[in-house]
């Protein structure tokens, strides 16, 4: 318990909204002790879960979170565990269950043990001796649940907490039991779990409806994973179809399904022993290059069959990262591969080995697996650009033709790095189909750049380059006889030939009307005489130039005026003035010392 409350130490400060949560949560029905007690159980675990951590998988600051709430709860109810100096354990009975607040402390004690048990899940990738404490935290949360659902078979509790009390008690012994790998009882917990939820969807409306369909659809991998752990080899094709949905897998099942596939694809790999490309025959002895190359026909299947983009876009990071693993795995081979190359004295040094060659294969893989991401990304930003009215009503940010040209930067740059690969310099075939991919991509980069000359109405510009993507759009369709196959994939160029002749007359004619406007402006009313606006009030006329950065509103600086000087006086009768003399108003002054003293004893006076 020690271990648990630190967590929630800190942070105390939540002001008043955490104070609203003493108050009675949703669904609450707590008078007098005849009236029925009502819990939202699966509304509130998912609610606090979402707000104070999980949305990022931080179960340490949902632990926090929980422990606070605790000790509120209990200041709230005054059911204090004792003083500073004594522990007094209490429990909740039926005989003082006249709050549902009561159930909600137990329900907050059952999520601050399981949030512990899924942050040492966490831990334990790196510290194997956690996995221990992870358990004890299990049982300590299903202690809990048990205890919750005991005190919901009370005739003061509605019959709806009932039943998600039961669920809830299901699911966290489904997890522990999947945490022991005791496949059949959790298939049995998760079973029920899944069985009550779906009757509480099916008997409330749809707004309700969502949030039990939504664990139902969480806890389902589960259950067909323990299936296939028990011996149903279809639950297998289930799971492969439910990770291609969703794009990976998150949650318990999430590194458990991985390791089955890469177990599955290991023990396919065993009997792989070479792969053939462009004509040539490479063995394939690194065992995590075979798991990848025989997984990459269903990650490609899995990126074509993907339901939405954000989904597409989850497939291609997790196939570019394999590959990626692949290519070190391949490079740290080709370290000592280089050394004895670099010795050997062997005629025909110019062909590279296999080592180098496979190399070169999983590098083309990589790079085409990008192209084909920004090729997706490119899509999604053209259709963004035709409901771009749309996109502004609602308040969101417009796609630009400038995100579109990025795009095809990194693609083209690709494209120069695959025609640098080891081994493929003399191929004119594999050279020449780079060569028409980047012209089809070069025609769809300078398509986009007119069009953001467009914007600017720079119209003069954006016809040249129009014209440029003509010309690449020929050269495509005049070389493109026998790489027909290879093109398809691309996107079609008579497509946007037809689209860039549209656009040459929409802009013909929006160039003309720009003209007729500027010539339309030139009116006398709206001929500026070179006046300042503070010497033209008087007078109306049309100056664009006064919503511009350069607008003349004053003279500056202002011109020379002349001002009256400043009077200067001379004092001219002084030096004409005769004073008279002051000698006999001066006092002489004393004669003073020894000199002066005898002089006046003797009567002698100066």
């Amino acid at each position: 318990m020690a271990a648990e409350r630190q967590g929630g130490r800190g942070g105390a400060g939540g002001g008043s909204e955490e104070n609203k949560e003493n108050e009675r949560p949703p669904g609450s029905r707590a008078g007098s002790l005849g009236d029925s007690l009502g819990l939202e159980i699966l509304q509130i675990v998912k609610e606090s879960q979402q707000q104070h951590g999980l949305r990022h998988g931080d179960f340490q600051r949902y632990r926090g979170y929980c422990s606070r709430r605790l000790r509120r709860l209990r200041k709230t109810l005054n059911f204090k565990m004792g003083n500073r100096h004594k522990f007094t354990g209490k429990k909740v009975t039926e005989e003082i269950l006249s709050d549902n607040r009561y159930l909600l402390l137990i329900l907050m004690d059952a999520e601050r043990a399981w949030s512990y048990a899924m942050q040492l899940k966490q831990e334990a990738n790196t510290e194997p001796r956690k996995r221990f404490h992870l358990l004890s935290r299990l049982r300590k949360a299903v202690k809990h649940a048990e205890e919750l659902e005991r005190l919901c078979e009370s005739n003061r509790v509605d019959a709806k907490t009932k039943l998600e009390a039961q669920a809830y008690m299901a699911y966290l012994t489904g997890m522990l039991r999947f945490e022991h790998q005791e496949w059949k009882a959790a298939m049995e917990a998760f079973n029920k779990c899944k069985t009550i939820y779906e009757k509480l969807a099916n008997a409330f409306t749809e707004e309700q409806a969502v949030l039990y369909n939504q664990r139902v659809e969480e806890i389902s991998p589960n259950i067909r994973y323990c299936a296939y752990n028990i011996g149903d080899q279809s639950a297998m094709n289930e799971l492969m179809q439910m990770r291609l949905r969703s794009g990976g897998t998150e949650g318990l099942l999430a590194e458990k399904l991985e390791a089955l596939i890469t177990q599955t694809r290991a023990k396919q790999a065993a009997t792989m022993s070479e792969v053939e490309w462009r004509g040539r025959t490479v063995p394939v002895k690194i065992d995590k290059v075979r798991i990848f190359l025989l997984g990459l026909a269903d990650n490609e299947a899995a990126i074509v069959q993907a339901e939405n983009e954000e989904t597409k876009e989850r497939l291609f990071e997790s196939l570019l990262s394999e590959c990626r693993d692949a290519i070190q795995a391949v490079r740290e081979d080709l370290k000592p591969d280089q050394k004895q190359r670099e010795h050997s004295l062997e005629s025909d040094s110019g062909k590279v080995s296999n080592i180098q060659y496979l190399h070169s294969y999983l590098t083309y893989i990589k790079l085409s697996t990008a192209i084909k991401r920004n090729e997706s990304m490119a899509k999604s930003l053209q259709k963004a650009l035709l409901q771009q009215q749309r996109s502004e009503e609602d308040g969101k940010r417009a796609a630009r033709p400038q995100d579109l040209i990025r795009l095809y930067d990194i693609i083209l740059q690709n494209l120069v790095e695959l025609t640098q690969l080891p081994g493929l310099e003399e191929d004119k075939n594999f050279q020449k189909e780079i060569g028409l991919k980047t012209l089809v991509y070069k025609a769809y980069r300078c398509f986009f750049i007119a069009q953001s000359y467009v914007l600017v109405k720079k119209w003069s510009e954006a016809l040249v380059l129009y014209e440029r993507v003509l010309k690449y759009a020929g050269e495509v369709q005049s070389e493109a006889g026998a790489f027909t196959n290879s093109l398809k994939e691309l996107p079609d160029v008579q497509d946007l030939i037809t689209q860039v002749n549209a656009e040459k007359y929409s802009l013909q004619a929006a160039a003309i009307l720009d003209a007729n406007d500027n010539h339309e402006t030139e009116s006398p009313s709206q001929v500026k005489d070179g006046k300042p606006l503070s010497e033209r009030f008087e007078t109306f006329c049309l100056d664009p130039s006064l919503v511009s950065k350069q607008v003349s509103l004053v003279h500056f600086p202002p011109g020379f005026q002349p001002i009256p000087c400043k009077p200067l006086f001379f004092d001219l009768a002084l030096n004409h003035v005769a004073f008279p003399p002051l000698e006999d108003k001066v006092e002489q002054k004393a004669k003073s010392g020894l000199t002066g003293y005898i002089k006046g004893i003797f009567g002698f006076k100066s």
